[in-house]
């Protein structure tokens, strides 16, 4: 696994709530994929930090508990690799869980981990663009 930055947390600034803030990641975000997991980002929130949202289905997991149980583990595993993501400015991003089935935290760890170095691609590509424009 990748080296963990020292005192990482997930404090409640990094949680991506409010019902603007949602509704606007919905309507203008870019949806991906990821073996295991589903993402919607948006890559400028005007913040200077990354907010983060996840949601698991109740139709798929009846039971709170497994619910909670996918959650926790996406958080942590979003919390280890958060640092990972470059820091230019902020981003709103949205993990789903289609599955059915319960993912160990091991491959959930491995494909939040792929979700930040997709974002990270993309940040790069959008910047380099933009770059282009600039001169």
């Amino acid at each position: 696994m990748e080296a963990e930055a020292p005192n990482t947390s997930f404090p409640k600034k990094e949680k991506l709530c409010g019902k603007t803030a949602i509704s606007n990641l919905l309507a203008e975000g870019k949806h991906g994929n990821v073996p295991g997991l589903r993402y919607l980002f948006l890559a400028e929130n005007g913040l200077e930090h990354s907010r983060l949202m996840i949601s698991v289905p109740k139709k798929s997991f009846k039971r709170a508990v497994k619910r909670n149980l996918l959650k926790r583990r996406i958080r942590e595993s979003w919390r280890k690799q958060k640092h990972m993501l470059t820091a230019d400015s902020g981003s709103d991003i949205l993990i789903m869980y289609p599955s059915k089935e319960i993912m160990s935290y091991e491959e959930i760890h491995t494909a939040v981990g792929a979700i930040i170095e997709k974002l990270n691609r993309t940040k790069r590509t959008k910047r380099a663009d933009e770059g282009d424009f600039e001169k």
